[in-house]
């Protein structure tokens, strides 16, 4: 869908691309309201196995001898808890997102058949076997290590961000107290963290579009093929691309969506 002429806050005439609610109206009048649930069924597997997956390497490998980071701990000992605190997590998401990606790569691919109208993707099973069959084993893990790389980023980020921040920018009398950020039985803490988190989310959004763009690409479907999306070599080679273009953080915002400066559409 081309985007429409309108203007910003300083009067300006800029081009917007369609929002999310452009976007789902035009769905529904083509699919009805069942359109926007293309790919759900995968996705919610995706995530119970994500979760099941979690839960089960607690079991396996709990993290007893991981202390929480106190207010009375220094800086060096506080360091080395969230350090290994944050290591633990990594583990456990890069597994339950190895695991589960397979299933994120056959929802992308529903989702996107909308484009070609095309329904090579339908089921489950029978997704799995036409993958197996055309890509082979690696045809279930496109576009995984951008989105591994993604979580990696954020949870580090996050982690270490808020804890340097309680660390020199909050003061120990205020943390103590409730409604401090360092206290831990206070929903305070959480409003800082959940800061962090969008914050952080928000540099990380680049590598999952990446990823995302590569588990469709070159699949069969006509949303990964010119002329809608160039043939990548590799998900260094998307990002580049995408760079280039201004589209890093395309789909990052549902409204006022401007288009880039580096991109071209045919306008009539």
């Amino acid at each position: 869908m081309p985007p429409t002429l309108g203007t910003n806050v300083l009067g300006r005439k800029v081009l917007y691309l369609p929002s999310f609610f452009t976007y789902a109206k035009y769905i529904v009048q083509v699919d009805g309201k069942i359109g926007l649930f293309r790919g759900l069924s995968p996705r919610l597997m995706s995530n119970a196995l994500s979760t099941v997956t979690r839960g089960s390497m607690k079991k396996v490998f709990p993290p007893d001898e991981i202390e929480q980071v106190s207010n009375k701990d220094d800086m060096k000992t506080s360091l080395k808890k969230v350090v290994k605190e944050t290591s633990y997590e990594m583990m456990m998401q890069c597994v339950s997102r190895m695991l589960a990606h397979p299933l994120h790569v056959i929802s992308m691919r529903c989702m996107v058949q909308f484009v070609g109208r095309e329904a090579k993707y339908s089921g489950v099973l029978s997704s799995i076997g036409k993958i197996f069959k055309e890509e082979g084993l690696l045809g279930f893990f496109v576009g995984l290590i951008p989105h591994l790389l993604g979580d990696v980023v954020f949870l580090w980020g996050c982690n270490l961000l808020a804890h340097f921040i309680n660390a020199y920018l909050v003061d120990d009398s205020v943390s103590d107290t409730p409604g401090g950020l360092g206290n831990d039985q206070n929903p305070g803490s959480q409003v800082g963290l959940s800061g962090f988190q969008i914050a952080v989310s928000m540099l990380t959004y680049p590598f999952l579009l990446v990823g995302d763009l590569m588990a469709v690409n070159n699949c069969g479907l006509q949303a990964g093929l010119p002329p809608y999306s160039p043939v990548f070599k590799s998900w260094i080679h998307c990002w580049k691309y995408l760079s280039v273009q201004g589209q890093l953080f395309r789909g990052s915002s549902l409204l006022f969506r401007r288009v880039s400066s580096g991109s071209c559409f045919a306008l009539e």
